[in-house]
């Protein structure tokens, strides 16, 4: 028997398959970007995603069950769930959402870097501390993550060897923060304009 132009057994072991799989990238995709989310405190635009997750879902395992004597469907759905960690990772990765905290422990004289951040509207916090081989400087700033592109080149130009660590803040109020102008996400540092107030 044929359905249009495919067969039965091509319809069966490839098409609903390939469907399964896409609509599992789909859906794990949303779901791994919804989590971030949730981690992050972005909880109105969570349970946005969070409908259009399990909708696609339902497609999919429905699907399944439909073909449950079917075994590639079964390996249709696993890799698309692999597949679809990996590509919401990615796709959160590159929108960049959220806050993170800056961690900068040198030994160097931080006097003139600490200036010249505070310059492009950075809010930075230091602090003198003992190290493992002597008194070291503690730098704090607490950023948009899409501003960590920008920063990361100022720290290596600063210290090529530097230690520093990056982590998630779920929010953040009442900091200073570079004031992005025209849309341009670096236009703050063309001028040395600064936001004191809140943000999350």
């Amino acid at each position: 028997m044929d359905i249009g132009f495919l067969s039965t057994d091509i319809f069966a072991f490839v098409v609903i398959p390939l469907l399964i799989f896409f609509a599992r990238i789909v859906d794990v995709s949303i779901g791994t970007i919804r989590y971030i989310m949730i981690s992050r405190g972005f909880k109105y635009i969570a349970p946005i995603f969070g409908f259009f997750e399990v909708t696609i879902w339902l497609l999919a395992i429905g699907q399944v069950m439909a073909n449950i004597t079917n075994p590639i469907c079964y390996i249709a759905y696993g890799a698309g769930f692999a597949s679809g960690t990996y590509i919401g990772m990615v796709i959160e990765e590159r929108m960049k959402l959220g806050m993170a905290i800056i961690r900068l422990i040198t030994p160097l004289p931080a006097t003139d870097f600490v200036a010249r951040l505070r310059q492009y509207g950075y809010g930075v916090t230091n602090i003198s501390a003992e190290g493992a081989n002597g008194q070291v400087t503690i730098i704090f700033m607490v950023v948009k993550r899409s501003k960590i592109p920008h920063l990361i080149p100022l720290i290596r130009d600063y210290n090529p060897h530097a230690f520093y660590t990056i982590e998630d803040v779920r929010s953040a109020c009442e900091g200073i923060f570079p004031i992005e102008m025209n849309n341009d996400p670096f236009s703050v540092f063309k001028r040395p304009f600064y936001f004191i107030g809140k943000r999350k």
